[in-house]
This record gives structure tokens, C-alpha cells and sequence, in this order.
């Protein structure tokens, strides 16, 4: 290398580095500054501004310091920032509220007139929502900049029910609404109905005197203005819309859009709860197959398939009809059952409180469970055929170093086998190794593995990713508060082989081996990136951006196709992708594929479980029940049903044509694979099931909160 090369490769490495170094500063100086805006601490605030945060800085979805400050409550901490210029218009990128938003949800009357005062500019909605919650303060203040538009006037007093907003609204020029014409309610009287997400989400529809409203919780309900064709807005406001879709002359689904987010509601009338098409039989052949391993998380792979097992159709808990045992499991854990040869293998934690708290349904609540009783976290070993507890080791003793999610565990990580040793993951707790026997091999102090919530720490939510094993190596995807990682172990001794870096926020997703006709990779879902893996560099291969901002579903695998979805906000995209991609393959504005996205759409991708792959169909299952089918090679909907169940987390698994989906609540309902919906039974676990089913040898094990299932022939056919 000649000297002006070498000064100019010397020059470039110094400027990279720092590059490096600024960044890494900035960083430290952003966390810094919203640790302490999240703890109303004055200052350290303003310590972290004088060393060089940036005030109005945002996190990977849009929240900025002032954002925190107004959530919380903390006005000194507001004040700080707005003087030192944050910007008091921010949205956020999930929930799209600004500070003002914020304020007027939660009442904070300081707030608002601190925000009013510094420039918040969304007064209109701001009004609304204060005069449909009855907050006469507030809608008095946000009237005293006379900045209000007649439709946001009209609006909030339709929406109050408040004699004392409703006269501050009329003196300040607010007009009843005036009964549309009686055709125009003949023609929309098709809209009305009650509607429902892929993800459980509700809505209704009324027709009446006013036209086109949704019904509220609060108040009369939000009144629509026709736009034109079957598009209505909200009166008042102009950042959402409501567009109503046809098909065959009916009212099909409502699209609503608020900023950059579309959630589809499709209406409940259209798709009833479906019915047994035929009383429940067993299967027509019981020939079983060689016995199945089902070595991790959703079996070989993470397919969720077992062709050849013959698990059964139906069976009765109440007669024991096909159930042939049942075993108590001590404590509480949403790990899934593994099974090779006749040893199943799961994982439970026992807390000091007898009665540990779970909370099933779709819900939006973000508290962690506040359990500070010392736990132990047990690894189990069950007989296949009998269900008797062979052993239980118990890994780790001790306070839970990471709270959990009020609808996790302690022991939400699928263990995984090699058919020698088991591997059980309990986060904070640490990564741990037996044989089969029960003996220790090895353990791991993973030191805090942190899932908490991304826009505040203080709701810690646990870990949630299960290893893999590949060639020798447990491979973990660890997505965290900070310093992210995806890292390979030794099986033999628990060594570390590599461990790579990831630019990511929580997740609570697991990765999976794809074993295409180019390569094998390891892949992983996350709210920045879904990415691929060398598995034994542990480079990165490719990533392909777009995704939720809570990523929970494990990339689903079969042959040459991978399937990438998430279904929280603000998208719930779905990905259908092709081996032998390099480099970044993310989709630009307006494209739905390209040379390795073979389709893709930008709704209807599940929030919590993860979907199948089976024969030449792609099927997901929402939070609340609505089952969808595609066409795995394009992407075509091929149809939409309605399951029923109040809630789903568990991911549906599939054996010998069949598909197995099983709700919170305890139902199992099995659907006929293939292009036409045939809902074939409905089995009752009679408990709460988070924990996705294992198949092996003729039999299904279903995991209840206390329970462990096997549900086999029990009869011999005649």
C-alpha cells in the first residue's frame, strides 16, 4: 500500500471511528435523558440536555422525551423541555397521539394549558375527546383560544353529555346537528352492524337520525361525514376515515384508516361462528406412522406439522373418551410440550403465591404482574405413554429478577432436545442443560435478559424466545431493552461460539432453522427487521424491514418458501420470501414484492400466534378467532371464518389433513386443511391454554394451566 493509500485508509478507519463514537455518546446522552424524564427528575434532564441530548429525539416508534413527560405527568419535566424547544406537535408512529392527546386523555389540566400555551396545534380532536369525557375544564380551556372549526364545535356537543360542556360548547357557537334525509339513511342502512378484527377488535355501526355513527362507550356515539361513495370520516376531524367495502351487493368489511395505520373490521353477520359440519369422528385410518420427535417449539423446524401421526378428531374430558391420561403440573409456565421417543420434556416456574395471577382475553393493558415471592424454575420429564413424571430438576432458586406480562410466565421458553439432551431457557435465570437421565450437563448465567415494554421500562414483561438446536449449538434470538443479540452455544459444555449484535427493541419472537434448496439459515422475526442468519458465522445474510411494533409470531418455514408476519401496530404485514437473498430486501414505498419477496401484504398478519404452512395453503388465526387461507405461492384469500373462542395465543399445528387451533379458553377446534372451510369438531380442555399443542405417536398433548393432556384413541375402531 503506497503512503497517500495508507494516509487515506487511516483517515477513513479515524472518521469511522468517530462516527462511532459520536453516536455512542448520543445514545448514552438520549438514554440518559428519558431515564430521567421517565423518573420527573429536573435535574438530570436538564444534565443530559447540557451534555448534548437531543430534546426532541425519537425511539425506533416515534416517542420523544416530551411524549414521556406528558404520559407521566411530570409538568416541571415538561416545562424544561418545551423551553428548551421540544417540539409540543410529536406523534408518535403507533398510537399517532401528540402530547396534547395525552394530556386531555388523562385529565391533566395543567398540561394542556402548558401545551395550548407553547403551540399544540390539534385542538379540534383535543375538544372532542375533552367534551365527550365531561372535562369542563379543559374544553373551556382549549374554547379560550377561539381556534376551533364549526364541524369539531358541532361534534363535542353532539358528544357530551355534560350540561356544563353543552353550554360552554353553545356559547361558543356550537350547533345541534341537523337529521339527514330519510334517503340517504335508506341508502347507508346497510352499513349498520357489528364488525370485528382479525385480532378481536370490535365495532358497530348505527344508521339514525344523524346518519352514518359508530357506537360509543361514552356518549351517543361518534357521528360520520359522507366524503362520497361508501367513505366517511369522523365529524370534526380529518386525520381517519372509514371506507366500507362491498362484496356481492353486501357490506363485506369496514377499512379504517388513521394516519398511516388500517385495521380491517369484517362484518360479524357475514361470518358466524362456524358450525360442526358433521358429528365428530375419529380418524378413518389409525395407521400410524414411524413415532414423530417433536424436538422444539412447534415442532422439527417449527413447521407444526406431523403427517403420519394420526393424532384423534375428538374426545370428551368429562367420559375420557380418547384422553388417555391427564398430570397435574406443578406452578405456572406457557412453555410448550417437546417429545422424542417416549420423553416429553416442558418447563415450569412455582411461585410462593399459591394462586399466581393470569389474565386471558384481548386486552390492552401493559402492567406487569408485581410477584416479589421467591420462585423455583423446574425442567420436567414425563413417559409418553403414561404420563408419569419420570423426573423434575429444579434449575434455579430465588425473587425473579425480570417481572412478567400479566398473560406470561416465568417459563414461557420452549425447551429443545437433540434426542440426548434437553435445553431449557428461563431467561434472567439463566440457559440450562441435562441429558436424559436428569443430570446437569451445564448452566448458563445469561445475566438480565430484559423484554420489558419499548416505550417504558417500568412494565417488564419477561423473556420469551425458545432456543433451537443446530449442529451442536443451542442458538438463542435475545431481543432486548438494550444490546440486542442472537448468540450460539456450545451443546457440549455451554461455551459461547459467536454472538452477533442486533439493532433491535424487544421481542418476544423465536427463530427458526429454514432449510432451503440454496442454504441453511437461521431466521428471525422483530419489530426493526426480520433477518437471516449464517448458522455457523452467525453473519447476517439479509433483513427485510416493515414490521409491528410488538413482533411475537416465529417465522414459519417449508421447502423454498418463508412466511414473516406480525400483527400489532401500526401495520400487521405479511411476507411470503424465496431463498438465496443477500444484503437488504426490504420492499420500497409502494412495491408488494420484489426478486425475493415473492408476496406480500401490509394486513392481516396475526398478533400472537404463529401461522402454518400446510399443503399449498398459508393459514393464520387472529387473537380473536378469524381464521384465514391463502394461497401459499400468491397470496390469494382464499377464505375467512370466524372459529369463535374468546381469545387465541396458542399457534395452530396441523396432522394427516387436518388443523388443530386451540383458544385461551380451552377450546380445540379442528379444521379439514385445503380450500374450503370444514370445521370438523370442538373439543373442551375445560382450562385455561396458552401453550402450543405438541404431536407424536397417534396422540395430541395440550398444555392447561395446570394440566397436561394426552388425547389418543382410547376405543378401538370397529
Amino acid at each position: 500500500m503506497s503512503l497517500p493509500q495508507r494516509c487515506l485508509f487511516a483517515a477513513a478507519f479515524l472518521s469511522i471511528a468517530l462516527s462511532a463514537n459520536a453516536t455512542r455518546a448520543e445514545n448514552k446522552n438520549r438514554e440518559a435523558l428519558w431515564t430521567a424524564v421517565r423518573n420527573g427528575d429536573v435535574d438530570a434532564a436538564k444534565a443530559a440536555l447540557d451534555q448534548g441530548a437531543d430534546v426532541n429525539a425519537k425511539n425506533e416508534i416515534g416517542i420523544t422525551a416530551l411524549w414521556i413527560a406528558v404520559s407521566r405527568g411530570h409538568r416541571e419535566v415538561a416545562e424544561l423541555l418545551i423551553q428548551r424547544r421540544a417540539d409540543v406537535n410529536a406523534r408518535d408512529d403507533i398510537w399517532y397521539q401528540t402530547p396534547l392527546s395525552q394530556a386531555v386523555q388523562s385529565g391533566l389540566i395543567d398540561l394542556v394549558k402548558l401545551l395550548i400555551k407553547s403551540g399544540a396545534t390539534d385542538l379540534d380532536p383535543a375538544l372532542i375527546n375533552a367534551a365527550n369525557r365531561g372535562q369542563n375544564a379543559i374544553v373551556q380551556e382549549i374554547l379560550s383560544t377561539g381556534k376551533m372549526k364549526q364541524e369539531a364545535l358541532d361534534a363535542a356537543l353532539h358528544g357530551t353529555r355534560n350540561k356544563e360542556v353543552r353550554d360552554m360548547l353553545t356559547k361558543a357557537g356550537a350547533k345541534p346537528l341537523q337529521p339527514v334525509a330519510a334517503k340517504d339513511r335508506e341508502r347507508w342502512q346497510p352499513y349498520a352492524g357489528s364488525y370485528e378484527s382479525d385480532n378481536g377488535g370490535k365495532l358497530t355501526i348505527e344508521v339514525g337520525e344523524f346518519g352514518v355513527m359508530t357506537r360509543g362507550s361514552v356518549g351517543p356515539g361518534q357521528v360520520l361525514k359522507h366524503v362520497e361513495g361508501d367513505r366517511f370520516v369522523p365529524l370534526g376531524s380529518d386525520s381517519s376515515s372509514l371506507t366500507f367495502e362491498r362484496q356481492d351487493r353486501s357490506i363485506r368489511r369496514v377499512i379504517m384508516r388513521r394516519f398511516t395505520a388500517e385495521i380491517s373490521y369484517y362484518r360479524v353477520e357475514s361470518k358466524p361462528i362456524a358450525n360442526v359440519v358433521a358429528p365428530p369422528k375419529d380418524v378413518g385410518d389409525v395407521r400410524i406412522a414411524e413415532p414423530l420427535n417433536w424436538p422444539s417449539f412447534r415442532g422439527t423446524d417449527a413447521t407444526g406439522i406431523a403427517d403420519g401421526q394420526q393424532p384423534p378428531v375428538a374426545w370428551d374430558v368429562k367420559t375420557g373418551q380418547n384422553v388417555r391420561w391427564k398430570t397435574p403440573i406443578p406452578g405456572l409456565g406457557h412453555s410448550c410440550p417437546i417429545v422424542w421417543g417416549d420423553r416429553i420434556f416442558l418447563t415450569t416456574a412455582v411461585s410462593g403465591d399459591p394462586n399466581p395471577k393470569v389474565r386471558t382475553g384481548n386486552y390492552g393493558d401493559v402492567a406487569s404482574v408485581n410477584d416479589t415471592t421467591r420462585h423455583t424454575w423446574h425442567v420436567i420429564c414425563l413417559d409418553r405413554n403414561t404420563g408419569a413424571i419420570l423426573w423434575n430438576r429444579q434449575a434455579y432458586e430465588g425473587v425473579p429478577k425480570i417481572k412478567r406480562h400479566l398473560k406470561g410466565s416465568q417459563a414461557n421458553c420452549t425447551p429443545a432436545t437433540d434426542g440426548k439432551r434437553v435445553v431449557a431457557c428461563f431467561g434472567s435465570e439463566g440457559l440450562y442443560c441435562y441429558d436424559f437421565s436428569g443430570k446437569l450437563l451445564w448452566k448458563r448465567d445469561m445475566s438480565m435478559v430484559d423484554s420489558s415494554f419499548s416505550i417504558d421500562r417500568e412494565y417488564e414483561w419477561g423473556f420469551g424466545s425458545s432456543p433451537i438446536i443446530y449442529e451442536g449449538m443451542v442458538i438463542l434470538q435475545c431481543d432486548l431493552s438494550k444490546d440486542s443479540f442472537i448468540a450460539a452455544y456450545s451443546l457440549e459444555d455451554g461455551s459461547r461460539l459467536w454472538s452477533t449484535p442486533r439493532d433491535e427493541i424487544p421481542s418476544w419472537s423465536s427463530p427458526a432453522l429454514w432449510r432451503n434448496s440454496k442454504r441453511v439459515e437461521i431466521v428471525t422475526n422483530a419489530a426493526q427487521y426480520a433477518r437471516s442468519y449464517d448458522p455457523i458465522s452467525g453473519k447476517e445474510l439479509w433483513r427485510l424491514a416493515k414490521k409491528s411494533e410488538v413482533t411475537i409470531p416465529a417465522p414459519v418455514v417449508r421447502n423454498d418458501l418463508l412466511f414473516i408476519t406480525s400483527g400489532n401496530r401500526p401495520i400487521q404485514p405479511i411476507f411470503a420470501i424465496r431463498p438465496g437473498a443477500m444484503g437488504d430486501i426490504s420492499l420500497k414505498d409502494g412495491e408488494d414484492r420484489n426478486a425475493f419477496v415473492v408476496w406480500s401484504k401490509m394486513r392481516g398478519g396475526p398478533y400472537m400466534p404463529t401461522p402454518i404452512l400446510y399443503g399449498d395453503y398459508f393459514y393464520t388465526i387472529g387473537n380473536g378467532g378469524m381464521v384465514a387461507c391463502y394461497e401459499a405461492a400468491s397470496g390469494k384469500e382464499i377464505y375467512r371464518e370466524r372459529l369463535g373462542g374468546v381469545s387465541y395465543t396458542a399457534s395452530p399445528v396441523a396432522a394427516d389433513g387436518r388443523l388443530y387451533f386451540l383458544s385461551e379458553q380451552g377450546k380445540l377446534s379442528v379444521v379439514r386443511a385445503g380450500p374450503k372451510f370444514e370445521l370438523l369438531a370442538v373439543n373442551e380442555v375445560e382450562d385455561v391454554c396458552l401453550p402450543t399443542p405438541a404431536i407424536s405417536s397417534g396422540m395430541i398433548f395440550v398444555r392447561s394451566q395446570k394440566h397436561l393432556f394426552a388425547f389418543g384413541r382410547t376405543v378401538k375402531p370397529q
